[in-house]
């Protein structure tokens, strides 16, 4: 819900006062998609005049961050919050997890079906990176985009 500006008044522009839009879903490979079709929409409804490219990069990390949560940072019946605070010019995206265990980039290999994840969110990402939480961690990226002047 986005907050509305009482008529009348002479308010600072800028983002909708209020948390972030936020996600909660159930540890399961299968609502990978549905998380990144969340995130779309959220970044385009939080600011509308964003790149397809931008979204299209935060539709990404997206799954690759909640790939890596599901696989290796909860057991069946944990759940998963996603996190999407954007603005003009970035998006900061957090998944969180009932697991301490931080993630770890693999090098690069031909062989290897996986293990690409972290390796993707470093070329897309200004910067990443983990915060323990109370119950776990939060694993998160910022991206950064041009602002159309």
């Amino acid at each position: 819900m986005v907050p509305m500006r009482p008529q009348g008044l002479n308010l600072p522009s800028g983002p909708p006062i209020g948390p972030p839009p936020q996600l909660l879903i159930d540890s399961s490979p299968e609502l990978v998609h549905a998380a990144r079709s969340w995130a779309r929409e959220s970044v385009i409804h939080e600011v509308p005049a964003v790149p397809e490219e931008h979204v299209s990069d935060v539709a990404l990390i997206v799954s690759e961050l909640v790939t890596n949560s599901v696989r290796y940072g909860t057991e069946p019946g944990d759940s998963l919050r996603i996190v999407l605070d954007a603005c003009p010019g970035r998006t900061l995206i957090e998944v969180h997890d009932p697991c301490r265990r931080t993630p770890k980039r693999k090098p690069g290999s031909d062989v290897r079906a996986r293990g690409r994840g972290l390796i993707i969110v470093e070329a897309l990402a200004a910067r990443w990176g983990t915060d323990e939480r109370p119950m776990g961690k939060s694993v998160w990226a910022e991206l950064l985009w041009q602002v159309a002047e």
